[in-house]
């Protein structure tokens, strides 16, 4: 009706009313089929953007699920406490040349502690180390031996190393059923970096933690120390998780987007186990570096708390002491702490360095800055000695200890203290307190531990640092006039951290 009434408006003369009218409908119902189509057209392109979008989510979740890092196959373990009471032994290798008075105490020779951690295995035995080079025909090499005859005790042997180039991996791969698990370093971290975590796990029950790798030095020739703790489920259990994130980083080239919560850690520096160690109540956990899934304390952090926590005294027994990075700027991580303890809280400090070939000029700065800190200072003791014996005429035999003890607590790690040692390489440490409220305490691990320091402190291989006198320990040439402007500038930084402090 409508058309007709309009129809006079567009009627062309001599063309009937009925064939406009129908030639409009016909035009209308194009129209409205044009319409439908380009409705189902644009609906047919939101359902491709949504599918399209939805395939996208999921190949990135896929993408982010193989990158992480898992411990396929195995039962989840949950922390329970022990049923008994863990047992923590301190481990040494003491150089035969390495001479100390008659009524020296000495603890437990780390070959062996860890044979004893081999006649314990029932199921598998787990080891991290950054080096590899055990010959069968030494007398203390009996342990690659033992650990070739774990296949005929149907015991499972799992290595873990940052590189992959000993003969002796490569025998106990090949003919002695091990499964040795290489990480790419370089690649993970883009940065040039070492795999430096030195531990074992026993049946996740028992373990090793401390300075000494799977080769002849450690085990003959250096300087080293380490605990070994038997019966302690938690503890252990916390140290497998760490080995399952460097077992796991095989065939990898970039640092996972997200770690499994299987990799999650019982405790840590705010949250710390609570257990019985040789009759005694601590508060411990594991630490690790670079690889760091959701709540495990970072080795920086460790040592960090283990220094804000201590009253009386620190004591530091570690190869190295260079807080730069890369030789490039200061880093301030312990250094600053360091400091701190010195001036705010008046906490008496011992360095004990590694004197050696490799040892940077630089340290010697660092160190008379520190101690620069305590003139016409009131309770204020920093003392530093560097311990070094002779080897065939050389510097060649090297305390190689990484502990600090306090007189609240311990940590026993696999880094030296140097500022791209935290930022680049993998390691992992130990730390053992003595809970705030406890006030009687018996002769504990951490006594122990302040007692080898002592022994090693007072010993004729430590030296102390002398003012205006290098220690003759660097095969570097150093410039005195340089070395003496130096000092001059130390001693400004010096004085501007105590201003920021």
């Amino acid at each position: 009706n409508d058309i007709r009434k309009y129809l006079h408006i567009f009627q062309t003369p001599g063309l009937p009313a009925s064939s406009i009218i129908t030639a409009v409908q016909q035009q209308d119902y194009s129209a409205s089929v044009w319409l439908r189509r380009r409705e189902k057209l644009e609906h047919s392109q939101q359902k491709c953007i949504v599918i399209f979008a939805l395939v996208c989510c999921f190949a990135v979740l896929l993408a982010l699920i193989f990158s992480a890092v898992d411990i396929w196959g195995e039962d989840e373990e949950t922390e329970e406490e022990c049923t008994s009471n863990c047992s923590i032994v301190l481990v040494e290798n003491i150089p035969a040349d390495l001479l100390f008075p008659d009524n020296t105490t000495f603890h437990l020779p780390l070959s062996a502690g860890l044979n004893n951690l081999l006649d314990k295995a029932e199921r598998v035995v787990e080891i991290v180390s950054p080096k590899w080079y055990l010959n069968p025909s030494d007398d203390e090499s009996n342990l690659l031996t033992r650990l070739q005859e774990l296949k005929h005790k149907d015991i499972q042997l799992k290595i873990t190393t940052g590189e992959f180039n000993s003969k002796e991996l490569k025998d106990l791969e090949r003919n002695h059923d091990a499964e040795v698990h290489e990480v790419n370093m370089t690649a993970l971290a883009k940065a040039y970096s070492y795999l430096h975590s030195s531990f074992w796990v026993v049946d996740r029950k028992h373990f090793y933690i401390g300075s000494a790798g799977m080769d002849l030095e450690s085990l003959s020739t250096r300087k080293e120390l380490g605990v070994v703790v038997y019966d302690c489920k938690p503890l252990a259990l916390d140290l497998h998780k760490v080995f399952s994130l460097y077992w796991g980083l095989e065939h990898k080239t970039f640092m996972p987007n997200f770690w499994s919560k299987r990799l999650f850690p019982f405790f840590n520096r705010d949250r710390p186990g609570n257990l019985t160690i040789n009759s005694t109540q601590f508060e411990t956990y594991i630490s690790s570096s670079l690889f760091i899934p959701k709540d495990r304390s970072s080795d920086l952090e460790a040592i960090s708390r283990v220094i804000q926590q201590a009253r009386h005294f620190i004591y530091i027994s570690i190869i190295d002491y260079l807080p730069l990075i890369s030789m490039q700027r200061y880093w301030s991580g312990i250094d600053g702490l360091l400091r701190e303890a010195l001036i705010l809280r008046k906490v008496r400090i011992r360095l004990l360095i590694s004197c050696r070939e490799e040892t940077h000029p630089l340290t010697f700065n660092f160190i008379w800055s520190l101690k620069s800190l305590c003139l016409e200072e009131d309770n204020c003791s920093l003392e530093a000695k560097f311990f070094s014996f002779q080897r065939d005429g050389s510097l060649s035999g090297i305390n190689h200890n990484r502990f600090m003890v306090t007189d609240r607590g311990l940590y026993i790690g696999n880094l030296d203290w140097v500022g791209e040692e935290f930022t680049h390489n993998a390691g992992a440490g130990l730390v053992i307190s003595h809970p705030g409220n406890v006030a009687e305490k018996n002769f504990t691990v951490v006594e122990q531990l302040q007692a080898v320091f002592e022994r090693d402190w007072f010993s004729r291989y430590a030296n102390t640092l002398q003012t205006n006198k290098i220690p003759v320990c660097s095969k570097q040439h150093i410039n005195k006039s340089v070395l003496s402007k130096s000092r001059i500038y130390m001693l400004s930084w010096s004085l501007l951290k105590v201003n920021h402090l």
